[in-house]
Order: structure tokens, then C-alpha cells, then sequence
């Protein structure tokens, strides 16, 4: 936790860059590993030494009668790279609980070091000018018995500790969830006196969702009862990030629309790795348990949309479609609320990376197709608005400046509504904007007497993606992947 890699540099030249980054108005933002440490930690080592202490910060078993008895309500995270949550250590003759990865050790928290060192190493990244931490795996760092040993009401109590010390010594720093869990679970987490920022993984699946099924009706069920979170604290909205995709909707959304849950799945995993007939993406599957058939999937945002697809085939219809999808998923992370995260090489287009598969260590784990070297080369393009990397950098760049511009985007508030088109996701923003996105690579439209219903329009409108004047008419016209931000003038 106190060392940078020596092929980047050194804890000073980290400092210095924070130090700069806040000249600049930007906020330095640090992964936290708090849930296990390393087997190469100096816990680790000298837990491995013999060192009773240090073996207390893990749980050890000296045999597999607990560890037994706990794995009969654990599910395994990856099933292929790890199955199992134990590790049996040859040198010491026990086991140690290890939830994602054999070098990957389980801290315990119910031995009260733990939390003190920990928090020790929060404060240290505090004061090298850390202004966000993003705690990783929140959700799994307490054990019980009996249970799935997740979002357990003890992980509630150890964050809010956290939190009330850290606003005593570092004021500046706030908390940011990585909690890829249950919808209710997600949002669970999220208060001023907890974590203040969370991702938001649902909407990221379900804007997938969406693509895939060219209907917005489990996104916008979905968002209507899960987007609104307490005042002082904010989601963090991407489509993608360095991790797969997991379809992380909520069973009981999916009934309420009239959509079987694991089915659905299925189908999702077939549309993303391209076997599902018409499908656009060129995704990879992820770690798939053939018990409960659970799959996630890989793939930067350009190839999922259909880019990769449509470039091999020369197909300048599915190239327009293609960068259309990218262009859209974009605008709503950008409108919706809260702070949009765009993951590197997305502002590009970046296509799928194969070459991890000639790394001995990289090959079996899919995720390193969408973490590909940043292409310098690619990005020269991008003040070529007539080639593909320049038509999305540019677009995203346009919708950027807008959110900063308009003062309409700044407050949270965020009321999804229904527009009686099911291809069409509709909010609107502070009561001020107007956001319609057509999901479907057909023309559609909305009625403007629909809308009125949720704002109140005055006799003039424009686009400001557009900068266009909404046309006269008892309707919005939408073309394919189209979406328009409409405020009153």
C-alpha cells in the first residue's frame, strides 16, 4: 500500500503528481484493496514465517472441516481461475480463505489490528493528496457461518468507521463502492456518512440490455425505482470498465416487466459473443460455471456495439450503426447524473485486443481483450471526424462541453419516464431537459402531448446536441440511435 512499481516511479513522484492534478481542478482517485492482501504482502510473509501475530490478520484452518462447512453457502467468483474459497498452504500445513484468487488472502476483520492497520494505510494515501478512495470489494470483507459471507450488516459498521476517522483527519477524502451485488445491495451502501460516490453496475448492464433487446422497458423499470440516492452522494455511470460485464438486474424487475430472469441471461450471454443469430457484438465469455450457467462477458465498448463486426465485414450500414450504439451509451452516463466515467480507449473506439492469448499469463483470463496497451497510433486519428476513432472522440467531446455548459445538468434529480414507445428511454433532468434515446436502428417517434405530461414545454424547444429548433409538429421524430436533449427557450 506504500510503494509504487519502480518501472513507474516512486511514492514522491506520486505525490508530486496529486500535488499537480489538484493544481489543475482534478481529483487523484486510488484503488483500495481492503477485503485481502497479497500472499506477497509483508503480512503475508511473515504470516507464512510462522509468525503467529500476522497469521491472526487471515483466517487460517488447520483442516478442511470449517472451511467445509462455510464453502456450502459460498458461491464461487471465479470458477475458473480459482474455484473454490480456500487455499491450502503447504509450507504452514493449513488453509487460508481466499475469495477471488490463490495469492489473493482474506483479511479478518473481527481481529481489531486488522481494522487499525488499515486504516493506518488509508491515511497514508490521504496524506500523499488521495482524495478518493475506491473501496474494492466491499461487499465481501466479513465472514459469517451460515451465509453467503456477503453484505453482511458488520461490513455496514466497519465503512461507517472508516468513514467517521477519515472525515476526522482528512476531511477532503470520500469513499467510492465497488459492490457488484444485488440492485438493493448495491445501493445499500451508498450515504454521506458511507460510501458518498458508487458505481453503478446496473444501469451499466441494462444499458447492454437494451441494446441487445432494442427495448428499454427493464431499463426504465429499473432506473425509476433504483436510480434516486440520499443527498451528498452521486453514482459513478460508465459502460464500461476494466472488468466483464456481469447482467447484475434484479429477478423481481425482470418479472415485473414480463422477462424470466435467468433466461434472459442466457440469452444476453449468447447476443455478446456473437452466437445469437443478427447479433452485432464480437464479445468473449468470462468465467462460466456450468452449474448454474452463470457467464459474464468481455469486450471493449467499440466491439460489443457492432464496430469489429461491421469494419471486417466493409459494411458502411453496420460501421453507421455501430458508432451510433458507441455515441449513445455515452450520452446517457454524460445526462443522466451524477459523474460519468469513461474507460481508456472508449473515447477512441478501441477494438478488442486478441494478442493476450500468446501471454502464458494472461491467456486464461478473457478480461485483457478490453485492457490493451493505449494506441497511440489510433489516436492520431481523432480530429479525423470522418473516420470512425474522430466521429465518436469528437461526439464525445461535444456532449461533455454541453454537461458543462448547461447548469440544467448539474442538480441530481433524475425522474425516468414512460413515453409509450418501447424503444425509446426517456428522463428528464431537473425538470429542465428533455432526454430522449431511440435504441433501435429504426426510425421512431414520441408524442408531444406524452411528454408534456412530465414538463412543462414552452412554445419553443431546441436540441442542444443538435443545436437544432424542434421541428412544429404533434411529435418527435427520432432516426436510428438518435437521441435529442431538449430544454425550452
Amino acid at each position: 500500500f506504500r510503494a509504487v512499481n519502480p518501472k513507474i516511479g516512486t511514492m514522491s513522484d506520486l505525490t508530486r503528481l496529486a500535488r499537480e492534478l489538484r493544481h489543475h481542478g482534478i481529483s487523484l482517485v486510488m484503488d483500495f484493496v481492503f477485503n485481502h492482501t497479497s500472499d506477497e504482502h509483508e503480512w503475508a510473509k511473515r504470516a507464512l514465517a510462522g509468525e503467529k501475530r500476522y497469521q491472526q490478520y487471515y483466517y487460517f484452518f488447520p483442516d478442511r472441516t470449517l472451511p467445509d462447512i462455510y464453502e456450502k453457502n459460498l458461491r464461487e467468483i471465479f470458477p475458473e481461475q480459482a474455484p473454490g474459497n480456500f487455499t491450502y498452504i503447504e509450507s504452514l500445513g493449513q488453509w487460508v480463505w481466499t475469495t477471488f484468487n490463490t495469492f489473493q488472502w482474506d483479511l479478518n476483520y473481527t481481529n481489531p489490528e486488522v481494522f487499525n492497520a488499515m486504516l493506518g494505510e488509508m491515511l497514508f494515501l490521504a496524506n500523499i493528496g488521495t482524495e478518493v478512495l475506491r473501496l474494492d470489494a466491499v461487499a465481501f470483507i466479513w465472514k459469517q457461518m451460515g451465509t453467503n459471507c456477503e453484505n453482511l450488516p458488520p461490513v455496514h459498521h466497519i465503512i461507517r468507521a472508516f468513514n467517521a476517522l477519515v472525515r476526522i483527519a482528512a476531511p477532503a477524502m470520500v469513499f467510492k463502492s465497488e459492490a457488484i451485488v444485488h440492485p438493493d445491495d448495491v445501493a445499500s451502501y451508498i450515504a454521506p456518512e458511507e460510501c458518498q460516490l458508487s458505481y453503478n453496475p446496473t444501469f451499466m448492464a441494462l444499458i447492454w440490455e437494451a441494446l441487445a433487446t432494442r427495448e428499454i422497458k427493464l431499463l426504465r423499470h429499473s432506473m425509476s425505482k433504483r436510480f434516486d440516492i440520499p443527498p451528498g452522494t452521486a453514482w459513478v455511470n460508465y459502460v464500461r470498465v476494466h472488468d466483464d460485464i456481469g447482467w447484475s438486474f434484479a429477478d423481481e424487475d425482470a418479472r415485473e416487466v414480463g422477462i424470466n430472469g435467468f433466461d434472459h441471461r442466457l440469452f444476453l450471454n449468447q447476443f455478446y459473443t456473437g452466437k445469437f443469430p443478427g447479433s452485432f457484438a464480437t464479445g468473449l465469455p468470462f468465467n462460466y460455471n456450468p452449474v448454474n450457467q452463470d457467464m459474464r462477458i468481455c469486450g471493449t465498448c467499440a466491439s460489443l456495439a457492432g464496430l469489429e463486426q461491421a469494419l471486417a465485414l466493409g459494411n458502411p450500414l453496420y460501421t453507421e450503426d455501430a458508432l451510433r450504439r458507441i455515441i449513445l451509451i455515452h450520452s446517457l452516463i454524460i445526462s443522466a447524473g451524477g459523474i460519468p466515467l469513461i474507460y481508456l480507449g472508449d473515447e477512441i473506439a478501441t477494438l478488442n485486443d486478441y494478442r493476450y492469448v500468446d501471454d502464458v499469463h494472461k491467456r486464461d483470463d478473457s478480461r485483457w481483450v478490453h485492457r490493451p496497451v493505449f494506441d497511440w497510433k489510433r489516436a492520431k486519428h481523432r480530429q479525423d471526424e470522418l473516420h470512425p476513432v474522430g466521429r465518436v472522440f469528437n461526439a464525445l467531446k461535444g456532449l461533455i462541453a454541453i454537461r458543462k455548459q448547461y447548469a440544467e445538468f448539474d442538480d441530481p434529480h433524475t425522474q425516468f419516464v414512460d413515453v409509450h414507445n418501447k424503444h425509446v428511454l426517456a428522463y428528464v433532468r431537473n425538470r429542465a431537459v428533455f432526454v430522449l434515446a431511440n435504441f433501435s436502428e429504426h426510425r421512431q417517434t414520441v408524442a408531444k402531448s406524452v411528454m408534456n405530461a412530465y414538463w412543462s414545454a414552452s412554445e419553443r424547444q431546441i436540441d442542444l446536441v443538435s443545436d437544432n429548433l424542434l421541428e412544429a409538429g404533434d411529435v418527435v421524430h427520432l432516426e436510428p440511435y438518435q437521441f435529442v436533449w431538449l430544454i425550452n427557450l
